[in-house]
């Protein structure tokens, strides 16, 4: 135990800090740190280095090159720089490199080299050209800020959502800050500079001159500032060697640190760990690094080689040509366990475990005592928690084997704890093995999740792994396995070396219909990349016809996506397709490509009859559907045309086109209605008022209510009106203007052909009652009751009903006697009912 803490060094009376080898560098770097670009990416991220022609002479032909590596030094990338001069590297979240150049355009590149989209920082970073840059990450994504020739700053919050900000000018400002920064407040990105003795505060808005509270006095300029990882605090380092530390508000100093150095370090980053109550930062300079914090004395390091700092969320990478290393803070759980002469709950039971393991009895000593103190729960639980963060697997085995021990004496401990401390060790150790390179901590791991670590692992194309991960965990297919191999399939396309046919069969006997994994989308990519075929081939295998049609609509593969959509059985989507193809095809090919589609030809149509008449017509026409087209001229008749000429030149198109379709009964009835068309004008023109667009029924029927008999009794002559319903309209059109006399004269006038109970009906329905009795004693035998009962005499439709003996009528009378005085009535009924059946 006192050889584990040889490597632990005490800053103050309340933390320990210590620093251990994660990887032995094996990158072989032809060049120095410090004659290049770096960038690492946090979360165990990789490294990228681009060889800086300015810092050192070398052939103006020589071009630099651009390397990436995994954490552990194994090379991921490498290509040669044809691009303009780059000024800073910078990882977004998404590990994308991100490279900015000179004249302000970013290039971005994969974690493989491979190049994915590029963008500029605006006109006025290029035409003052970039002095320095700053990549940052926030809640919103990974943003960019660019310092000007003119010291003028540009910023974007977000590159994913590229959206420029002109930071205020700083007034008085004509050289290049000693030094800057960029810090998040309030969602907010802001820029923190120094210019001499002052500090300025940019914002979207305005530029705030700053002082840092509880300052030592005698500072002159500040060389170099930090902020934590979690952008809470700020560290400040001054030309008299002070190094400040407060909150990123600058409202609150934390303690303030003289380390006795003037030179202006290389870097200073903060090494903090979360929820941690100690505050330190780490400087480092080209030879020394000094952990410093709320102490009197710092922790001090040599470096044998020039290295380059990362800041972690619980502390930081330190790599050279030859180590990468990790500085962080001893934890509260691994500190109370193996401190020397430590009492802990958990150091207790870590040694009865190593007594149980010699056959000791003083296994059962160190037992008693922590059960007696009732610690045993708060013991294994700190032996979880310390297994987390120890990065060597044999000490993790040696923490949770006492756990389990520790375990065994608990009635109801929850296992939740100790199984998922099991479960994420075993995938920490599995990323951090040197050929995958991903040195991921247990608070790091908490913090990213299992689902970004996949992703990360599907960027470096480690699919076993990344597959086996999920199964280990039972991660739900459609977030775990179905998502990695849709990756894997993605990947797979792009390997041009193998034939579209076998690359196609590979990936669906590897995915076959694995849930969640959509074909359309490796089609999409497979096309991306130029392999149309494959694409195709692809989509034979997508199951959802929405998803195969727009991609080959895509790929100018239209009739084919009609077939799909055809057979799908969806007419949005068959609509789709047929407005793609119109805009597609010439008008002679779109009418060929339709007759070959039955279904879609009707749609087709269905969508013209609302949208695109003349189109329906060329359409009739091209199929000689002459039956279609007279009914399309017909209602074009009416729907387009106003003037009565252009109406009857439609009809007459109708007319013929009825004809060529041998309806010789609709020809003839459109013939009707042009001519019915021609005397409703002349009726208008000499009598006034509205007859265009009546039928010829409601035309005989306002001619009799305006007075014009003779008219009616021609028109019904002229269009062979049947006398049964001229005698209905008269009859109808008479009772609403009232006239009765000349109602009274019409029924005289001949015979009835419709009977006179209409007349009854039509009389009562106008309430008059006393005309309805004139035609009641007209109606015919067989209406006879009806019609009395009509006029509401019961008494002589029951004598009728009793003469007839008809059972029918009689009941209908009887339905109708409800009063008291049809009582006799009623009685008359059955009496004659009863005789009746007797005989």
């Amino acid at each position: 135990m006192d050889c584990y803490t040889a490597n632990w060094n005490p800053l103050g009376d309340s933390a320990f800090y210590r620093k251990y080898e994660l990887y032995s560098m094996d990158w072989d770097l032809k060049e120095e740190l410090r004659d290049c670009l770096v960038a690492a990416a946090p979360y165990g991220g990789p490294i990228a280095l681009l060889r800086n022609p300015g810092r050192k002479e070398k052939p103006a032909s020589a071009r630099p090159v651009l390397e990436i590596y995994s954490a552990s030094g194994v090379p991921l990338a490498s290509l040669l720089w044809k691009s303009g001069p780059v000024v800073s590297l910078g990882w977004s979240a998404e590990e994308e490199l991100l490279c900015v150049q000179e004249d302000g355009v970013v290039l971005v590149y994969g974690l493989h080299g491979d190049f994915r989209r590029h963008f500029s920082m605006g006109n006025e970073v290029l035409q003052n050209r970039v002095l320095d840059a700053r990549i940052f990450h926030t809640e919103f994504g990974s943003g960019v800020a660019i310092l000007t020739g003119a010291h003028r700053f540009t910023l974007s919050a977000n590159v994913g959502d590229l959206k420029l900000r002109r930071m205020p000018e700083v007034p008085g400002l004509q050289s290049a800050p000693s030094c800057w920064t960029t810090m998040c407040q309030d969602r907010v990105a802001h820029i923190l500079l120094a210019v001499g003795p002052d500090l300025y505060l940019l914002d979207h808005a305005a530029c705030s001159a700053v002082t840092p509270p509880g300052l030592a006095a005698g500072v002159s300029s500040f060389l170099q500032m930090a902020v934590s990882f979690t952008y809470r605090h700020l560290a400040l380092f001054t030309d008299t060697g002070y190094i400040w530390m407060g909150t990123a508000s600058l409202k609150e100093k934390l303690c303030e640190f003289n380390c006795n150095i003037r030179a202006p370090p290389k870097q200073m980053v903060w090494c903090s760990r979360p929820r941690s109550k100690e505050r330190a930062v780490v400087v480092a300079w080209e030879r020394r690094l000094m952990v410093v914090g709320d102490a009197p004395e710092g922790i001090q390091f040599v470096l044998d080689e020039d290295s380059y700092l990362v800041p972690e969320l619980d502390g930081v990478r330190i790599f050279s040509r030859s180590t990468h290393e990790f500085l962080h803070e001893v934890p509260v759980a691994s500190e109370e366990i193996f401190k020397i002469a430590s009492m802990a709950p958990g150091a207790l039971l870590l040694e009865a475990q190593k007594e149980y393991e010699k056959e000791s009895q003083k296994a059962d000593e160190y037992l008693r005592e922590i059960q007696e103190l009732g610690q045993l729960p708060q013991a294994v639980q700190q032996c979880i928690e310390a297994a987390g963060h120890e990065h060597w697997p044999d000490m993790q085995k040696s923490l949770l084997r006492a756990a389990s021990f520790g375990k065994c004496f608990l009635d109801r401990f929850p296992p939740d704890s100790f199984v998922r401390m099991c479960q994420d060790l075993r995938v920490l150790n599995a990323i951090r093995d040197y050929h995958i390179g991903i040195p991921l901590t247990y608070s790091q791991y908490k913090q990213l999740t299992i689902q970004v670590l996949l992703d990360r692992l599907v960027l470096r194309r480690l699919y076993p792994l990344a597959i086996q991960i999920c199964e280990y965990l039972r991660l739900p297919e459609v977030q775990g396995v179905s998502r990695i191999l849709a990756h894997w399939a993605c990947y797979k396309v792009q390997q041009k070396d193998v034939s579209d046919e076998d690359v196609a069969r590979a990936i669906n006997q590897k995915l076959g219909d694995t849930p969640g994994v959509s074909y359309s989308d490796i089609a999409a990519r497979a096309y991306g990349c130029g392999r149309t075929e494959l694409a195709i081939k692809l989509l034979e295998y997508e199951p959802r016809s929405g998803e195969q049609v727009p991609l080959l609509l895509k790929m100018k593969r239209s009739k084919l996506a009609l077939s799909k959509a055809i057979e799908s059985g969806d007419t949005d989507l068959v609509f789709t397709v047929l407005l793609h193809l119109k805009n597609e095809l010439n008008r002679g090919d779109f009418f060929m490509t339709l007759r070959n589609q039955p279904m879609a030809l009707s749609l087709y149509r269905q969508f013209c009859k609302h949208q695109e008449l003349e189109t329906l017509k060329d359409l009739y026409n091209q199929d000689d559907n002459h039956q279609e087209l007279g009914s399309f001229h017909v209602r074009a008749s009416y729907a387009a045309e106003e003037r009565i000429e252009g109406r009857v030149a439609a009809l007459q198109a109708a007319a013929d086109a009825f004809y060529k379709a041998k309806n010789e009964f609709a020809a003839k009835a459109t013939e009707d209605q042009m001519r019915l068309l021609r005397l409703q004008r002349r009726l208008e023109d000499e009598l006034g008022g509205r007859f265009l667009d009546l039928s010829v029924h409601d035309t005989v029927t306002t001619l009799i209510l305006s007075g014009q008999n003779k008219r009616a009794e021609q028109l019904t002559r002229d269009f062979r009106i049947p006398d049964k319903r001229l005698w209905w309209l008269k009859l109808t059109a008479l009772a609403d203007l009232e006239d009765w006399e000349e109602l009274e004269k019409f029924s005289k006038s001949k015979k009835s052909p419709i009977g006179y109970l209409p007349f009854v009906e039509i009389c009562m329905k106008q309430h008059n009652k006393y005309e309805a009795k004139k035609y009641a004693s007209r109606v015919g035998p067989e209406q006879k009751v009806k019609a009395l009962l009509l006029v509401g005499d019961v008494a002589q439709a029951a004598d009728v009903a009793i003469e007839h003996r008809n059972e029918a009528e009689m009941s209908l009378v009887l339905s109708h006697c409800t009063g008291a005085t049809d009582g006799a009535t009623a009685d008359k009924i059955q009496r004659a009912r009863a005789q009746a059946q007797k005989k």
